[in-house]
This record gives C-alpha cells, sequence and structure tokens, in this order.
C-alpha cells in the first residue's frame, strides 16, 4: 500500500484558528478600554487594572477545568459552554457601573476565554494532527491568536468613534457566539497510544506532578503571563501617555495615526501580526530543534529587547521598533510549551496538564496587570513594572535549561 502523508490543514485546524482568533480578538482589545470606561467612572487606574487582571487569574483558573471538561464529555461541548459564558461575561459586563461589580464579571469573560481559547482548542489540534505535522499545527493555531490581536484593538478603537463602550462589549458577544457555526468541523479520531488509553487523568497527573521537569515548564510559563498580559493591558494607555509627540508631516501621520492614542492601539496590531511569523517560524524550529532551548532563546530575546526599549526614550519610533521585535516573540512560546507538555506526558491529558502549566502563565497574568495599575497610580509611571519583566524574563530564559525533554514513557521503561 502507498503511503500517503498526512495534510497539515484540516477542517479542525480551520475551524480552531477561526475560533482562537475570534476569541484573542476580543481579548486583546480590552487594554483600549481602560481610558473611556476609567475616565466615564472617574475611577483610578488600578480598579480596571485590577478587572482586567481578575479576568487573566479566572482564564488561568478555567483552563484545567475546562481541559478536564473536554476530556470528559467532549471538546465540542466545552467550547460551546465557554463560548455562552464568554458573551454572558460580556453583555453583564457593558451594565456594570461600580468597580467590584466590573471585577467580578469579568470571571466570567475570564472563564469563556479559557473555554474558547488556547487550552481546549490546541488539545484538539494537537490529537487530530499526525507527529510529523503537530509542531506546526499547534503553531498555526497559535498564529491565529495572534491574527486576532492585529484587528481586536484597533476594530475596538474604531467603534468607540461612534459607538458606546457598551455597545462594543454586545457586538463582541454576539461575534463569540457566532463562531458556534464552526463547531461540526471540530471532530477528531483518538490518536493516543493505547498506554495512554489505559491511564486514568489521576495516574498521569499524579506522574506529571512528580517529575521536576513538568514543574519547571510550570514555573518558565509565568513570565509570558506576566509580560504578555502587562502590554496588553497598559501599553496602550502607556504610549498614549508616555510616547512623544507624532510629526504631523511624517510616515505615521501619512497613514492616519495623528495621535498617541491610536499609535497605542497599532502597537498591539503590530504585535499581533509580527507574532504570527515568529510562531509559525518556532512551530517550524520545534520539528526539529530542541524546544527547551529554543523557549530558553525566546525569553533571552525578550528579556534583551524589555531592557533596551525602558532604557532608551519613548518615542514613536522606538514604540514601533519594540512593538515589532517583541511581537516576533510574543505567542512563538505557546506551541514549543504545549507541545513539550504533549511530548513528554502524552496527547490523552494534554488539555489538562497543559491547563495547569498555562495556569502558572495567567498568575503572571494578574500580576502584570494589576501590578500595572497599582505601580502607575503610586509612583505615576510604569518603570518599576517593566524591570520585574525583565527580571522574570531572565529567570524563565534559565530555568528551561534542566528540563528533561525525554517522554516520560520512555524514561520509566
Amino acid at each position: 500500500m502507498e503511503h500517503t502523508r498526512a495534510p497539515l490543514i484540516t477542517p479542525v485546524l480551520v475551524a480552531g484558528c477561526f475560533i482562537i482568533l475570534i476569541s484573542f480578538a476580543i481579548r486583546a482589545s480590552f487594554g483600549v478600554f481602560q481610558i473611556p470606561i476609567a475616565t466615564e467612572f472617574n475611577w483610578p487606574r488600578a480598579e480596571f487594572s485590577l478587572a482586567i487582571a481578575i479576568q487573566n487569574l479566572a482564564w488561568g483558573i478555567g483552563q484545567p477545568i475546562f481541559g478536564a471538561i473536554a476530556e470528559k464529555i467532549g471538546d465540542r461541548k466545552a467550547i460551546i459552554m465557554g463560548a455562552i459564558i464568554y458573551a454572558v461575561g460580556l453583555v453583564a459586563s457593558s451594565t456594570a457601573v461600580t468597580p467590584e461589580a466590573h471585577q467580578m464579571l469579568e470571571v466570567l469573560v475570564g472563564f469563556g476565554i479559557a473555554g474558547t481559547g488556547f487550552g481546549v482548542i490546541l488539545a484538539v489540534v494537537g490529537r487530530a494532527a499526525s507527529d510529523e505535522n503537530r509542531s506546526m499545527a499547534l503553531a498555526i493555531a497559535t498564529a491565529a491568536g495572534s491574527a486576532g490581536q492585529v484587528f481586536g484593538a484597533p476594530l475596538a478603537e474604531y467603534l468607540l468613534t461612534f459607538m458606546t463602550w457598551q455597545s462594543v462589549f454586545i457586538a463582541f458577544a454576539a461575534a463569540i457566539l457566532a463562531t458556534l457555526a464552526l463547531l461540526p468541523l471540530m471532530k477528531t479520531e483518538s490518536l493516543v497510544s493505547k498506554s495512554e488509553l489505559e491511564e486514568s487523568m489521576g495516574q498521569i497527573l499524579i506522574k506529571a506532578l512528580k517529575d521536576p521537569s513538568y514543574t519547571l515548564i510550570f514555573l518558565g510559563f509565568f513570565s509570558c503571563g506576566y509580560q504578555l498580559a502587562f502590554i496588553t493591558a497598559h501599553f496602550p494607555a502607556f504610549v498614549t501617555e508616555m510616547c512623544g509627540a507624532i510629526d504631523p508631516s511624517g510616515t505615521l501621520a501619512a497613514v492616519g495615526v495623528s495621535t498617541t492614542s491610536a499609535l497605542g492601539a497599532i502597537s498591539i496590531s503590530l504585535i499581533g501580526l509580527a507574532n504570527i511569523g515568529g510562531t509559525l517560524l518556532a512551530g517550524y524550529l520545534g520539528k526539529t530543534y530542541s524546544k527547551k532551548y529554543l523557549l530558553a532563546a525566546i525569553y533571552t530575546g525578550r528579556t534583551i529587547v524589555a531592557t533596551l526599549f525602558i532604557l532608551m526614550p519613548i518615542t514613536p519610533t522606538s514604540v514601533i521598533i519594540f512593538s515589532i521585535a517583541m511581537g516576533s516573540l510574543w505567542l512563538a512560546t505557546v506551541p514549543l510549551t504545549s507541545g513539550l507538555v504533549a511530548h513528554i506526558y502524552g496527547l490523552r491529558y494534554m488539555g489538562t496538564l497543559y491547563g495547569i502549566v498555562f495556569f502558572s502563565h495567567q498568575l503572571g497574568s494578574f500580576l502584570g496587570v494589576w501590578l500595572g495599575g497599582r505601580m502607575y497610580d503610586a509612583f505615576g509611571d510604569y518603570t518599576l513594572v517593566w524591570w520585574i519583566g525583565v527580571g522574570v524574563g531572565a529567570f524563565s530564559a534559565i530555568v528551561h535549561l534542566p528540563v528533561k525533554e525525554q517522554p516520560l514513557a520512555a524514561r520509566a521503561a
């Protein structure tokens, strides 16, 4: 019988990409709402920052829960639950008039992201892909999240020119519900090994939690969440307030970017655009090279980029350079980290195991967003928060080096 190569692009991958794209377009837009909401209600910056921080923490808590739900009752049912919770959280948030109400309702939004984001979708994509294609399939799905980031923040900025922020939230709720039309494509056949099928979730969890490498991966993902969430939530406001003026006769003004507020929204888009290439390259390299060394290199690169940016004057040019450089390293960690978990611990409970690792990412996200608001209110700038990000980035670069990439089953054999 003639051997046929398994296709990289499958209906599961296409549907998963669209769901992640919409989910992350909405998530990436929240930084744009920081100034309008704080201004309307005269809230300190820390209040809205705490709402986004709670959203990120709820996302992290919800990720292993939705991973387990998907593995117990089915991927599509978990995604339906996530989309509905996401939409309810957005609609309810549009009615919030106190910081406490907004913060508590962001728990729903966070759980909704968990049900429609990386944990569930990447597990489905990973199980549906062949061994040869898995690294690239995970990278493509991750890059779809970046594609959402490309237009999410600018779209929100544009909608705010003729809609209230409350109406934008409702429109976004409708968009996430519309992704459910793609669910018939999210059907996979199990590609897990016989030994994986025979192991219970409890058995593989105990093995993973006892493995020092799993702990190192968990710790290393913390800085990724810290850096990404801080920049997503605060960078538009940071650029709006701290960046030097845009030259009215320059290139940016010629293409319609005439204010630092517009540049702040565009910077998030540039990060997402650059990350599409960076993530795909990471997935490609992950097929051949050690994932732990690639992760260490990415975190080292982030540390250098962040250090240089904060030491230099904040100008439109430096913002653009930083956005492209950081963007190329942005979500490149996700296909490598999820692929590393799948490689070491198998595919059967990848959603749950990656979800637990992702909780560390979201702990970092919580602190990055919350500290950003607190430090801004206390000191009037974000400098200290940037330097903390530099430190945790260097820590992550180091902590991945001792990880043992050999599959756990092979080590025990």
